[in-house]
C-alpha cells in the first residue's frame, strides 16, 4: 500500500523560501519517478516538477529557476526547495509517483503573502 506524507508548508512573505518534503512508503522508491503537484481551491491539480529515478529533473515553466526538486533514496524522500516565492505560488502541494493519479496524500499548504 502506497503512502505519501507531505510536510514543510507554511506562511511566508513574497520572496521567501520553503522546503517541502514528501516521504513515500510501500514502493521501491529508488526506481520510481516522483513528482510534485499543486492545487488551488476550485481548480485542477497542476504539475510542478518531476525527478526521475536517475535524477533527471523537469519543471513547469511557471516555476523554472525558482523551485528545485531533489530526492534522497536513502530516506525515501523527495524534496521541493522553493525560493523567490510569489503570491501565485499559494496552493496545496502534493507529491506522487509520476503517472499515478490516485492515492494522494493530505498535501501541505503553502501561503505566500504579498
Amino acid at each position: 500500500q502506497v503512502q505519501l506524507v507531505e510536510s514543510g508548508g507554511g506562511l511566508v512573505q513574497t520572496g521567501g523560501s520553503l522546503r517541502l518534503s514528501c516521504v513515500a512508503s510501500g514502493i521501491i522508491f529508488s526506481r520510481s519517478a516522483m513528482a510534485w503537484y499543486r492545487q488551488a481551491p476550485g481548480k485542477q491539480r497542476e504539475y510542478v516538477a518531476i525527478v526521475t529515478s536517475g535524477g533527471t529533473t523537469n519543471y513547469a515553466e511557471s516555476v523554472k529557476g525558482r523551485l528545485t526538486i531533489s530526492r534522497d533514496n536513502s530516506k525515501n524522500t523527495v524534496y521541493l526547495q522553493m525560493n523567490s516565492l510569489k503570491p501565485e505560488d499559494t496552493d496545496v502541494y502534493y507529491c506522487n509517483l509520476w503517472g499515478r493519479n490516485d492515492g494522494w496524500g493530505q498535501g501541505t499548504q503553502v501561503t505566500v503573502s504579498s
